[in-house]
Protein backbone atom coordinates (compact mmCIF):
# COMPACT_ATOMS: atom_id res chain seq x y z
CA UNK A 1 0.00 0.00 0.00
CA UNK A 2 2.98 2.56 0.79
CA UNK A 3 5.86 0.80 -0.15
CA UNK A 4 9.43 2.38 -0.29
CA UNK A 5 11.72 2.73 -3.16
CA UNK A 6 15.14 2.53 -2.50
CA UNK A 7 15.94 5.78 -5.16
CA UNK A 8 12.53 6.59 -7.11
CA UNK A 9 13.99 10.36 -7.15
CA UNK A 10 16.33 9.07 -9.87
CA UNK A 11 13.87 7.71 -12.15
CA UNK A 12 12.67 9.92 -15.18
CA UNK A 13 8.95 11.11 -15.03
CA UNK A 14 7.01 9.91 -17.56
CA UNK A 15 6.60 11.88 -21.07
CA UNK A 16 2.99 12.05 -20.24
CA UNK A 17 3.43 13.64 -16.78
CA UNK A 18 5.51 16.18 -17.82
CA UNK A 19 2.90 17.21 -20.31
CA UNK A 20 0.58 17.98 -18.01
CA UNK A 21 1.97 19.56 -15.64
CA UNK A 22 3.49 22.18 -18.13
CA UNK A 23 -0.97 22.14 -18.94
CA UNK A 24 -1.13 22.84 -15.15
CA UNK A 25 1.53 25.65 -15.46
CA UNK A 26 -0.33 27.47 -18.15
CA UNK A 27 -3.80 27.19 -16.61
CA UNK A 28 -3.04 28.45 -13.32
CA UNK A 29 -0.69 30.97 -14.82
CA UNK A 30 -4.26 32.10 -16.62
CA UNK A 31 -6.35 31.61 -13.11
CA UNK A 32 -3.84 33.20 -10.99
CA UNK A 33 -4.27 35.97 -13.17
CA UNK A 34 -7.94 36.61 -12.00
CA UNK A 35 -9.03 34.81 -8.93
CA UNK A 36 -6.62 36.74 -6.46
CA UNK A 37 -8.58 40.25 -8.22
CA UNK A 38 -11.65 38.67 -7.56
CA UNK A 39 -12.31 39.93 -3.97
CA UNK A 40 -11.10 43.20 -4.85
CA UNK A 41 -14.14 43.06 -7.35
CA UNK A 42 -16.49 41.85 -4.30
CA UNK A 43 -15.49 44.45 -1.92
CA UNK A 44 -15.64 47.76 -4.87
CA UNK A 45 -17.72 47.92 -8.21
CA UNK A 46 -19.39 44.03 -8.04
CA UNK A 47 -20.47 44.43 -4.21
CA UNK A 48 -21.83 41.36 -1.48
CA UNK A 49 -18.59 41.37 0.29
CA UNK A 50 -17.20 38.93 2.34
CA UNK A 51 -20.28 36.38 2.71
CA UNK A 52 -20.83 36.50 -1.59
CA UNK A 53 -17.21 35.60 -2.11
CA UNK A 54 -17.90 32.83 0.78
CA UNK A 55 -21.14 31.81 -1.64
CA UNK A 56 -19.34 31.95 -4.71
CA UNK A 57 -16.16 30.23 -3.63
CA UNK A 58 -18.86 26.97 -2.57
CA UNK A 59 -21.12 27.57 -4.92
CA UNK A 60 -18.51 26.75 -7.73
CA UNK A 61 -17.07 23.55 -6.02
CA UNK A 62 -20.22 22.10 -5.18
CA UNK A 63 -21.20 22.73 -8.75
CA UNK A 64 -18.47 20.85 -10.49
CA UNK A 65 -18.64 18.05 -7.75
CA UNK A 66 -21.28 15.98 -9.80
CA UNK A 67 -19.03 16.58 -12.79
CA UNK A 68 -16.08 15.73 -11.50
CA UNK A 69 -18.01 11.87 -10.25
CA UNK A 70 -19.46 11.58 -14.11
CA UNK A 71 -15.77 12.49 -15.41
CA UNK A 72 -14.42 10.02 -13.23
CA UNK A 73 -16.76 7.25 -14.12
CA UNK A 74 -16.68 8.44 -18.03
CA UNK A 75 -12.77 7.41 -17.89
CA UNK A 76 -13.22 4.29 -16.66
CA UNK A 77 -15.38 3.24 -19.26
CA UNK A 78 -13.65 0.80 -22.01
CA UNK A 79 -12.82 2.32 -25.13
CA UNK A 80 -13.16 6.21 -24.62
CA UNK A 81 -10.27 8.57 -24.40
CA UNK A 82 -10.06 10.40 -21.32
CA UNK A 83 -7.56 13.35 -22.98
CA UNK A 84 -10.52 14.51 -24.76
CA UNK A 85 -12.68 15.16 -21.03
CA UNK A 86 -9.16 16.57 -19.86
CA UNK A 87 -9.00 18.72 -23.41
CA UNK A 88 -12.62 19.87 -22.81
CA UNK A 89 -12.93 20.72 -19.23
CA UNK A 90 -9.67 23.13 -20.53
CA UNK A 91 -11.56 24.62 -22.80
CA UNK A 92 -14.52 25.56 -20.87
CA UNK A 93 -12.55 27.45 -18.27
CA UNK A 94 -10.64 29.27 -20.16
CA UNK A 95 -13.55 30.60 -22.48
CA UNK A 96 -15.44 31.22 -19.36
CA UNK A 97 -13.10 32.78 -16.66
CA UNK A 98 -12.06 35.82 -18.97
CA UNK A 99 -15.84 37.13 -19.46
CA UNK A 100 -15.46 37.28 -15.29
CA UNK A 101 -14.30 40.86 -16.70
CA UNK A 102 -17.81 41.46 -18.00
CA UNK A 103 -19.86 40.59 -15.08
CA UNK A 104 -20.78 44.08 -13.63
CA UNK A 105 -22.10 42.57 -10.15
CA UNK A 106 -21.62 39.77 -7.45
CA UNK A 107 -24.40 37.48 -9.01
CA UNK A 108 -23.66 37.17 -12.36
CA UNK A 109 -19.83 36.89 -11.75
CA UNK A 110 -20.43 33.70 -9.09
CA UNK A 111 -22.46 32.03 -12.22
CA UNK A 112 -19.30 32.57 -14.13
CA UNK A 113 -17.00 31.36 -11.73
CA UNK A 114 -19.11 27.98 -11.46
CA UNK A 115 -18.89 27.29 -15.05
CA UNK A 116 -15.16 27.86 -14.45
CA UNK A 117 -15.47 24.62 -11.62
CA UNK A 118 -17.43 22.72 -14.20
CA UNK A 119 -14.56 23.13 -16.30
CA UNK A 120 -12.40 21.84 -13.53
CA UNK A 121 -14.77 18.94 -12.79
CA UNK A 122 -15.12 18.10 -16.08
CA UNK A 123 -11.05 17.06 -16.26
CA UNK A 124 -9.77 16.86 -12.75
CA UNK A 125 -10.53 13.08 -12.24
CA UNK A 126 -9.22 12.11 -16.09
CA UNK A 127 -6.03 13.78 -15.74
CA UNK A 128 -4.79 12.41 -12.52
CA UNK A 129 -6.14 8.99 -13.60
CA UNK A 130 -3.92 9.07 -16.66
CA UNK A 131 -1.46 10.53 -14.40
CA UNK A 132 -1.77 7.62 -12.27
CA UNK A 133 -1.89 5.16 -14.30
CA UNK A 134 1.11 6.68 -16.02
CA UNK A 135 3.23 5.65 -13.06
CA UNK A 136 4.09 2.83 -10.60
CA UNK A 137 3.57 3.21 -7.03
CA UNK A 138 7.03 3.80 -5.93
CA UNK A 139 7.34 7.35 -7.58
CA UNK A 140 3.74 7.90 -8.03
CA UNK A 141 3.77 10.83 -5.26
CA UNK A 142 6.69 12.50 -7.03
CA UNK A 143 4.90 12.38 -10.11
CA UNK A 144 1.54 14.39 -8.30
CA UNK A 145 4.26 16.36 -6.36
CA UNK A 146 5.96 17.59 -10.03
CA UNK A 147 2.69 18.00 -11.22
CA UNK A 148 1.30 20.79 -8.01
CA UNK A 149 4.80 22.40 -8.34
CA UNK A 150 4.32 23.64 -11.72
CA UNK A 151 0.80 24.54 -10.86
CA UNK A 152 1.58 26.15 -8.11
CA UNK A 153 4.58 27.53 -10.92
CA UNK A 154 2.19 28.64 -12.93
CA UNK A 155 -0.18 30.38 -10.33
CA UNK A 156 3.16 32.25 -8.86
CA UNK A 157 3.79 33.15 -12.63
CA UNK A 158 0.23 34.21 -13.36
CA UNK A 159 0.05 36.70 -10.22
CA UNK A 160 3.57 38.21 -10.71
CA UNK A 161 2.41 39.27 -14.46
CA UNK A 162 -0.74 40.61 -12.75
CA UNK A 163 1.17 42.85 -10.26
CA UNK A 164 3.83 43.99 -12.71
CA UNK A 165 0.99 45.09 -14.77
CA UNK A 166 -0.75 46.69 -12.33
CA UNK A 167 2.03 48.89 -10.98
CA UNK A 168 3.56 49.65 -14.86
CA UNK A 169 1.05 49.63 -17.17
CA UNK A 170 -2.17 51.16 -15.59
CA UNK A 171 -4.57 48.68 -16.62
CA UNK A 172 -7.63 47.99 -14.82
CA UNK A 173 -8.29 44.90 -12.80
CA UNK A 174 -11.23 44.47 -15.68
CA UNK A 175 -8.29 44.20 -18.39
CA UNK A 176 -6.03 42.40 -16.54
CA UNK A 177 -8.99 39.63 -16.30
CA UNK A 178 -9.61 39.73 -20.17
CA UNK A 179 -5.62 39.40 -20.93
CA UNK A 180 -5.80 35.72 -18.57
CA UNK A 181 -6.72 34.73 -21.94
CA UNK A 182 -3.42 34.45 -23.39
CA UNK A 183 -2.01 32.15 -21.23
CA UNK A 184 -5.39 29.59 -21.35
CA UNK A 185 -4.85 29.59 -25.16
CA UNK A 186 -1.26 27.49 -24.38
CA UNK A 187 -3.02 25.62 -21.78
CA UNK A 188 -5.97 24.02 -23.97
CA UNK A 189 -3.46 24.04 -27.15
CA UNK A 190 -0.69 21.75 -25.12
CA UNK A 191 -3.20 19.43 -23.96
CA UNK A 192 -4.23 19.19 -27.68
CA UNK A 193 -1.02 18.59 -28.91
CA UNK A 194 0.61 16.86 -25.90
CA UNK A 195 -1.98 14.60 -24.20
CA UNK A 196 -2.31 10.97 -25.41
CA UNK A 197 -4.82 8.22 -23.80
CA UNK A 198 -2.53 4.85 -24.14
CA UNK A 199 -4.45 3.07 -22.14
CA UNK A 200 -6.45 1.42 -24.53
CA UNK A 201 -3.27 0.14 -26.40
CA UNK A 202 -1.70 -1.25 -23.52
CA UNK A 203 -4.60 -2.69 -22.41
CA UNK A 204 -4.29 -2.63 -18.60
CA UNK A 205 -6.80 -0.74 -16.94
CA UNK A 206 -9.95 -2.70 -17.78
CA UNK A 207 -8.83 -6.42 -16.64
CA UNK A 208 -9.29 -6.68 -13.18
CA UNK A 209 -13.06 -4.64 -12.67
CA UNK A 210 -15.50 -3.67 -15.01
CA UNK A 211 -16.97 -0.58 -14.50
CA UNK A 212 -20.98 -0.29 -14.05
CA UNK A 213 -23.41 2.51 -14.65
CA UNK A 214 -24.38 3.55 -11.81
CA UNK A 215 -21.94 5.91 -9.38
CA UNK A 216 -23.23 4.03 -6.32
CA UNK A 217 -21.80 0.94 -7.41
CA UNK A 218 -18.65 2.85 -7.99
CA UNK A 219 -18.58 3.91 -4.49
CA UNK A 220 -19.50 0.51 -3.04
CA UNK A 221 -16.18 -1.14 -4.93
CA UNK A 222 -14.00 0.62 -3.33
CA UNK A 223 -12.11 -0.74 -0.12
CA UNK A 224 -12.73 0.32 3.13
CA UNK A 225 -9.93 2.05 3.49
CA UNK A 226 -10.70 4.48 0.75
CA UNK A 227 -13.81 4.89 2.30
CA UNK A 228 -12.54 6.29 5.39
CA UNK A 229 -9.74 8.40 3.87
CA UNK A 230 -13.05 10.11 1.73
CA UNK A 231 -14.64 10.60 4.94
CA UNK A 232 -12.05 12.20 6.79
CA UNK A 233 -11.12 14.56 3.60
CA UNK A 234 -14.81 15.53 3.61
CA UNK A 235 -14.61 16.93 7.04
CA UNK A 236 -11.12 18.47 6.39
CA UNK A 237 -12.82 20.58 3.63
CA UNK A 238 -14.80 22.77 6.48
CA UNK A 239 -11.07 23.32 7.60
CA UNK A 240 -9.77 24.49 4.07
CA UNK A 241 -9.90 28.14 3.81
CA UNK A 242 -9.96 29.37 0.69
CA UNK A 243 -6.86 31.40 -0.28
CA UNK A 244 -8.91 34.25 -1.36
CA UNK A 245 -9.65 35.39 1.79
CA UNK A 246 -6.10 35.75 2.41
CA UNK A 247 -6.17 38.21 -0.13
CA UNK A 248 -9.34 40.14 1.46
CA UNK A 249 -7.46 39.76 4.92
CA UNK A 250 -4.44 41.59 3.41
CA UNK A 251 -6.98 44.42 1.90
CA UNK A 252 -8.30 44.28 5.20
CA UNK A 253 -4.47 45.38 6.39
CA UNK A 254 -4.32 48.04 3.75
CA UNK A 255 -2.55 46.25 1.38
CA UNK A 256 -2.39 47.92 -2.33
CA UNK A 257 -4.21 45.62 -5.62
CA UNK A 258 -0.65 45.50 -7.02
CA UNK A 259 1.26 44.33 -3.67
CA UNK A 260 -2.03 41.94 -3.03
CA UNK A 261 -0.47 39.94 -5.87
CA UNK A 262 3.02 40.01 -4.88
CA UNK A 263 1.33 38.37 -1.48
CA UNK A 264 -0.74 35.90 -3.51
CA UNK A 265 2.37 35.38 -5.87
CA UNK A 266 4.49 34.61 -2.23
CA UNK A 267 1.88 31.43 -1.62
CA UNK A 268 2.18 29.97 -4.78
CA UNK A 269 6.28 30.11 -4.70
CA UNK A 270 6.21 28.45 -1.32
CA UNK A 271 3.35 26.01 -2.20
CA UNK A 272 4.80 24.77 -5.35
CA UNK A 273 8.22 24.05 -3.39
CA UNK A 274 6.77 22.36 -0.43
CA UNK A 275 4.35 20.05 -3.56
CA UNK A 276 7.84 19.05 -4.99
CA UNK A 277 9.70 18.54 -1.31
CA UNK A 278 6.04 16.47 -0.17
CA UNK A 279 6.30 14.10 -3.39
CA UNK A 280 9.90 13.27 -3.09
CA UNK A 281 9.03 12.63 0.92
CA UNK A 282 6.11 10.74 0.49
CA UNK A 283 7.64 8.44 -2.22
CA UNK A 284 10.72 7.34 0.66
CA UNK A 285 8.95 7.74 4.08
CA UNK A 286 5.43 6.65 5.06
CA UNK A 287 2.37 8.70 2.93
CA UNK A 288 0.31 9.25 5.16
CA UNK A 289 3.02 10.55 7.87
CA UNK A 290 3.91 13.25 5.43
CA UNK A 291 0.45 13.99 5.22
CA UNK A 292 0.00 14.49 8.72
CA UNK A 293 2.92 17.17 8.68
CA UNK A 294 1.30 19.07 6.06
CA UNK A 295 -2.14 19.36 7.48
CA UNK A 296 -1.20 19.77 11.05
CA UNK A 297 0.95 22.59 9.71
CA UNK A 298 -1.90 24.36 7.98
CA UNK A 299 -3.63 24.13 10.96
CA UNK A 300 -0.50 25.69 12.86
CA UNK A 301 -0.84 28.73 10.07
CA UNK A 302 -4.70 28.98 10.07
CA UNK A 303 -4.11 29.67 13.73
CA UNK A 304 -1.57 32.39 12.75
CA UNK A 305 -3.74 34.01 10.95
CA UNK A 306 -6.02 34.60 13.66
CA UNK A 307 -3.44 36.20 15.68
CA UNK A 308 -1.46 38.02 12.90
CA UNK A 309 -2.26 41.76 13.16
CA UNK A 310 0.34 43.43 10.43
CA UNK A 311 1.35 43.34 7.21
CA UNK A 312 4.89 42.22 7.96
CA UNK A 313 3.40 39.42 10.02
CA UNK A 314 0.52 38.32 7.27
CA UNK A 315 3.93 38.08 4.91
CA UNK A 316 5.45 35.54 7.07
CA UNK A 317 2.58 33.59 8.11
CA UNK A 318 1.57 33.62 4.45
CA UNK A 319 4.66 31.85 3.27
CA UNK A 320 4.91 29.53 5.94
CA UNK A 321 1.14 28.16 5.41
CA UNK A 322 1.36 28.09 1.59
CA UNK A 323 4.84 25.57 2.21
CA UNK A 324 2.69 23.08 4.32
CA UNK A 325 -0.46 23.53 1.74
CA UNK A 326 2.17 22.46 -0.91
CA UNK A 327 3.70 19.90 1.12
CA UNK A 328 0.21 17.41 1.03
CA UNK A 329 -1.06 18.87 -2.35
CA UNK A 330 0.61 15.66 -4.50
CA UNK A 331 0.32 13.16 -1.59
CA UNK A 332 -3.89 13.40 -1.15
CA UNK A 333 -3.76 12.18 -4.95
CA UNK A 334 -1.12 9.96 -4.74
CA UNK A 335 -2.82 7.94 -1.71
CA UNK A 336 -5.98 8.14 -3.71
CA UNK A 337 -4.24 6.10 -6.61
CA UNK A 338 -2.63 3.54 -4.25
CA UNK A 339 -6.45 2.92 -2.19
CA UNK A 340 -7.90 2.21 -5.66
CA UNK A 341 -7.35 -1.14 -7.74
CA UNK A 342 -6.28 -1.15 -11.11
CA UNK A 343 -8.90 -0.12 -13.59
CA UNK A 344 -10.93 1.77 -11.14
CA UNK A 345 -8.89 5.17 -10.91
CA UNK A 346 -11.16 7.56 -12.71
CA UNK A 347 -13.84 6.72 -10.42
CA UNK A 348 -11.76 7.18 -6.98
CA UNK A 349 -10.69 10.13 -8.22
CA UNK A 350 -14.03 11.27 -9.13
CA UNK A 351 -15.28 10.41 -5.62
CA UNK A 352 -12.44 12.62 -3.98
CA UNK A 353 -12.76 15.62 -5.90
CA UNK A 354 -16.61 15.35 -4.98
CA UNK A 355 -16.08 14.83 -1.89
CA UNK A 356 -13.42 18.03 -1.91
CA UNK A 357 -17.11 20.22 -3.54
CA UNK A 358 -19.68 18.51 -1.46
CA UNK A 359 -19.13 20.71 1.81
CA UNK A 360 -18.04 23.76 -0.28
CA UNK A 361 -21.53 25.71 -0.08
CA UNK A 362 -22.09 24.86 3.96
CA UNK A 363 -18.20 25.57 4.76
CA UNK A 364 -17.75 28.70 2.53
CA UNK A 365 -21.35 30.30 3.58
CA UNK A 366 -20.37 29.81 7.48
CA UNK A 367 -16.76 31.20 6.53
CA UNK A 368 -17.92 33.86 5.13
CA UNK A 369 -21.12 34.55 7.67
CA UNK A 370 -18.41 33.98 10.76
CA UNK A 371 -16.20 36.85 8.17
CA UNK A 372 -19.55 39.05 8.48
CA UNK A 373 -20.59 38.56 11.26
CA UNK A 374 -17.67 37.88 13.61
CA UNK A 375 -14.16 38.71 12.33
CA UNK A 376 -11.28 37.21 10.05
CA UNK A 377 -9.75 36.03 13.62
CA UNK A 378 -12.34 34.13 14.62
CA UNK A 379 -13.06 32.45 11.21
CA UNK A 380 -9.11 31.32 11.13
CA UNK A 381 -9.35 30.28 14.79
CA UNK A 382 -12.28 27.82 14.25
CA UNK A 383 -10.80 26.29 11.34
CA UNK A 384 -7.35 26.16 12.23
CA UNK A 385 -8.73 24.48 15.63
CA UNK A 386 -10.78 21.43 13.13
CA UNK A 387 -7.72 21.30 10.88
CA UNK A 388 -6.05 19.76 13.86
CA UNK A 389 -8.56 17.75 14.68
CA UNK A 390 -8.73 16.59 11.29
CA UNK A 391 -4.70 15.59 11.32
CA UNK A 392 -5.57 13.41 14.68
CA UNK A 393 -8.54 11.77 12.71
CA UNK A 394 -5.37 10.86 9.78
CA UNK A 395 -3.36 9.54 11.97
CA UNK A 396 -5.57 6.88 13.48
CA UNK A 397 -6.41 6.04 9.79
CA UNK A 398 -2.22 5.58 9.44
CA UNK A 399 -2.38 3.15 11.94
CA UNK A 400 -4.91 0.92 10.90
CA UNK A 401 -3.71 1.46 7.19
CA UNK A 402 -0.41 0.22 8.59
CA UNK A 403 -1.74 -2.66 10.25
CA UNK A 404 -3.44 -3.67 7.20
CA UNK A 405 -1.25 -3.59 5.18
CA UNK A 406 1.29 -5.74 7.62
CA UNK A 407 -1.53 -8.38 7.83
CA UNK A 408 -1.63 -8.77 4.10
CA UNK A 409 2.10 -9.40 3.50
CA UNK A 410 2.18 -12.36 6.52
Amino acid sequence: MDPVSSSPETRRLPTLVVVLAWVSFFNDAASDMVIPLVPLLFVGSYGGGALALGLMEGMADTVSSVMRLWAGRLADRGGYKREKLVWGGYLLSNMVRPALALAGSWAPAILLRSLDRVGKGLRSAPRDALLADATDNAMRARAFGFQRALDNAGAMTGALVAAIVLMTEHLSIQQIILWSALPGVLATTVVLVGVRDHRVQKNHAHVSRPVGQNALAGWRDLPSLAHRYLGILLLFSFARVSETFIVLRGHELGMSASILMLLWASLSFTKSLGSHWGGVLADRFLRFHVLCLSWGGMGAGLLGFAGVSGIWGLWGVTAAYGLFAGLGEGIERALMGDLAHDGQRGTAYGWYNMTLGLASVPAGLFFGGLWTWGSGALCFLVCGGLALVNTLLLYLLSRTATREDKACRS
